[in-house]
């Protein structure tokens, strides 16, 4: 699911349409459309600060629509830096064994 696809469903899911989401994330309707529909012409995804926006306003994960649209959430990027190695062993890692992992945390 890309971000846009993500946005959209979260909207649908709230019941807002684009105009009544618009100002809750202070950007035009629109600009929200061309996000829902990854057509941005200055850019692929929205800064963090519209990120947020939209999270609150959709109740969402804030988290989960960052890592959509490729931007590292501050506290998994604080942690990357501080543990490099740990991040690139769990990068290694296939599915099966990222899932037995988690499984056991």
């Amino acid at each position: 699911m890309t971000f846009g696809q993500r946005v959209r469903e979260l909207r649908k899911i709230q019941g807002f349409t684009l105009r009544e989401l618009a100002p809750e994330a202070g950007v035009s309707y629109t600009y929200l459309s061309k996000v829902e529909n990854e057509r941005l012409d200055f850019g692929e995804y929205p800064s963090e600060a519209l990120i947020r926006r939209l999270a609150s306003a959709l109740k969402a994960d804030e988290e989960e629509l960052m890592l959509l649209a490729d931007k590292v959430p501050a506290s998994i990027r604080k942690r990357l830096r501080e543990r490099p190695d740990a991040f690139r062993r769990l990068a290694e890692l296939n599915d099966q064994t990222l899932d037995q992992l988690i499984a056991s945390l």
